[in-house]
C-alpha cells in the first residue's frame, strides 16, 4: 500500500478538494492547507514526502513558501512542485533560483499531476540510494561550458549555452539547439537535470527542460 504523504498549499477550496481527491483515490496520505503559513507548519508536523503549491496565494505566496522551508534543515530536500498560471520567463526563474522542482501551469489534466509527482518522488528515491554513482557525469557544468555527448557512435562537443529545450523520447532525450538543429541523445531527462546550469535552465514538467534564456 502506497504510505507516500503528500502535503497540498492551495487557497482556491474546490482546487484543493480535487487535487485531495485525486491523490487519495490513488493512495496517497494526504494533508491540505489553504494558505502558505498553514503549509509551513504542516511540512514541519506531517514532514512530506512532496509538496505541491500554488504560486499565488494571499499573505504568504509559493515562493515565500519554497524559500522558508529551503532554510529548514528539517524541510530543505522535499520535492516542492509549483502550480500556477503565470508563465513568464521572471516567474519561472524566480521559483527555479529557489530549488524548485516542477511546475505544472493551469489548467493541467490530472495525468499531467500524477506522472509529475512519480517523476520526482523516483528522482529523490533514486538519489537516496545511491542510483547516481558517476560523480564525473552528474558534475554540474557552467552555461559556458562545452560538452562531449555521443549520438549514435558521432561524439559530438555541444555548446551549452546553445541548447534551447530538451524533450523526451522514449529511452532517448531531444536536445534542440538554435538554428534549429537537432540531436537525438541515449540520455534520460533526469542525466541533463543533473547536469545543467541551475539559474538558466528549467524542467517544466515530466517530458522537457527549458533553456530560458529562450522563452
Amino acid at each position: 500500500m502506497n504510505k507516500t504523504k503528500v502535503l497540498i498549499i492551495e487557497d482556491e477550496k474546490y482546487v484543493l478538494e480535487n487535487i485531495a481527491t485525486l491523490l487519495e483515490e490513488e493512495g496517497y496520505v494526504v494533508k491540505s492547507s489553504s494558505n502558505g503559513f498553514e503549509g509551513i507548519t504542516a511540512a514541519l508536523q506531517f514532514k512530506p514526502d512532496l509538496i505541491i503549491s500554488d504560486v499565488m496565494m494571499p499573505g504568504m505566496s509559493g515562493y515565500d513558501v519554497l524559500k522558508t522551508l529551503s532554510e529548514n534543515d528539517a524541510t530543505k530536500s522535499i520535492p516542492f512542485i509549483f502550480l500556477t498560471a503565470k508563465v513568464e520567463s521572471e516567474d519561472l526563474r524566480k521559483g527555479m533560483q529557489l530549488g524548485a522542482d516542477d511546475y505544472l501551469f493551469k489548467p493541467y489534466k490530472s495525468e499531467e499531476l500524477l506522472s509529475a509527482i512519480e517523476s520526482r518522488l523516483k528522482r529523490i528515491n533514486a538519489l537516496r540510494e545511491g542510483e547516481v554513482s558517476n560523480k564525473e557525469e552528474v558534475r554540474r557544468h557552467s552555461y559556458s561550458e562545452r560538452l562531449f555527448i555521443t549520438t549514435g557512435t558521432q561524439p559530438v562537443l555541444l555548446k551549452i549555452n546553445e541548447i534551447k529545450f530538451i524533450s523526451a523520447e522514449n529511452q532517448y532525450t531531444s536536445v534542440h539547439l538554435t538554428g534549429g538543429k537537432t540531436l537525438l541523445v541515449r540520455k534520460s531527462l533526469s542525466y541533463w537535470e543533473n547536469i545543467l546550469p541551475l539559474n538558466e535552465f528549467l524542467r517544466i514538467h515530466r517530458s522537457t527542460i527549458l533553456n530560458m534564456e529562450y522563452i
